[in-house]
């Protein structure tokens, strides 16, 4: 298994994504810095009571990082998933698949051996994305978080990694890495659409008539696609939105990119259950097909 994951490794670190993923993080960096400087000059331009920069370097702050971690979410999610796009049926297709598994290696080692690869591959990542988005705002507005609550904020971030590779990992051993991708991110897709809609009713930036329909399939999407809300809930834990409702209205301030509706414990539980549910699911099918 840990050859495996080695292989694994060697494997992303040559193929293309990873270099189009280095272009484009440094790209995201040039970007979201050139924001984030606009964002605290602009306030730096204003005359404010000093009693009240506190809470205005803290909205500059949210501001910024809302951005930040907006983007920096599907760029994390993205890798995870066209990374291990065609970690089953791509293999099979190329005979690379047949010849390892001709060799005295269990087929669930096999499996978890290149699910590990994805995943830490995916989390590092996830770690230098959130490191670099902390450090960027914090050098702009002079916002400092405490360790507690970076760590748990970086678990909520990362733990997007594992569920969706496990989740293209079982598409994989169905579908071609065309297919599969192309699912996965439609499903990525309907994810995040479910929850922008979730936040934007919470927020009451919309009326529609058929409300609790409209949040019955959203939940539902949800449900299917977590990844969104646990971004949702990252942002909530960063920001301790449920200590500061007494202080400050800070959605107002973020208005489209408004933090509520933000999952509770039990949803985490129950992406722990989904993604362990999946995890055995490609196990059992990996031992049971044909290749």
């Amino acid at each position: 298994m840990i050859a495996v994951w080695g292989l694994t490794w060697k494997e992303l670190i040559r193929k293309r994504v990873t270099l189009m993923t280095i272009i484009m993080t440094v790209l995201f960096w040039v970007a979201f810095w050139f924001v984030a400087d606009a964002i605290a000059g602009e306030r730096q331009g204003m005359s404010i009571d000093p009693s009240l920069d506190l809470f205005g370097k803290f909205l500059s702050g949210a501001m910024v990082l809302t951005l930040g971690f907006f983007f920096g979410a599907f760029a994390v999610s993205f890798l995870a998933i066209f990374s291990s796009v065609a970690a089953v049926t791509g293999e099979a297709e190329q005979g690379v698949l047949q010849s390892v598994l001709a060799r005295p290696i269990k087929r669930s080692r096999w499996f978890m051996g290149r699910w590990l690869g994805f995943v830490t591959y995916g989390a590092i990542y996830a770690l230098l994305l959130f490191v670099s988005i902390i450090s960027i705002c914090w050098f702009e507005t002079g916002v400092i978080f405490e360790l507690t609550v970076l760590l748990k904020s970086f678990a909520l971030f990362a733990s997007v990694v594992p569920l969706l590779v496990t989740m293209t990992m079982v598409g994989s051993c169905y579908l071609s890495p065309l297919g599969n991708g192309i699912s996965m991110t439609m499903l990525f897709g309907m994810g995040w659409l479910g929850s922008t809609i979730s936040r934007l009713m919470g927020a009451g930036n919309v009326e529609l008539k058929g409300v609790q329909t409209i949040e019955t399939i959203s939940g539902l999407i949800k449900m299917v696609m977590p990844a969104d809300a646990l971004q949702q809930r990252m942002l909530s834990e960063l920001f301790s939105i449920s200590e500061l409702s007494g202080l400050i209205n800070i959605n107002r301030d973020l208005s489209t990119f408004s933090i509520s509706g933000a999952p509770s414990n039990s949803f985490l539980i129950y992406v722990v259950i989904y993604a362990a549910a999946l995890l055995a699911l490609g196990l059992f099918v990996m031992k049971r097909k044909d290749f």
